[in-house]
């Protein structure tokens, strides 16, 4: 379309959303990161059914199209007849809830 027939360059509406999406993306310094680390730690955590939870390795994330980061815990497990046994469980936190979920994880690592 021509600027005689009274509307712009089609481009425009696409500049203004990249304008748009970056004034409101998230700051990416490392006291951002940090603060995240804790935030899904602490969730984590939370969610974890062991005893004396801490995470086991570094946290993975996913790109956004998951939109969900990983984290091996480790700890003891609680029951009486598992006598303080160890026992590890993935995490995963979705970034978009800001909500974790765990599962056994002890098998993650098999030697089989």
């Amino acid at each position: 379309m021509s600027a005689a027939s009274g509307s712009g360059p089609t481009f425009l509406p696409y500049v203004g959303a990249a304008i748009l999406l970056a004034s409101v993306a998230p700051a990416s310094t490392p006291a951002a990161w940090d603060a995240f680390q804790d935030e899904v730690l602490k969730a984590c955590v939370g969610a974890s059914s062991l005893r004396q939870a801490q995470a086991a390795g570094q946290r993975i994330d996913y790109d956004d199209r998951i939109g969900f980061s990983a984290l091996l815990l480790a700890g003891q497990y609680p029951q009486p007849h598992l006598r303080n046994r160890s026992g590890r469980e993935l995490c995963l936190f979705d970034r978009r809830t800001r909500t974790a979920t765990t599962a056994d994880a002890d098998q993650i690592l098999s030697t089989h």
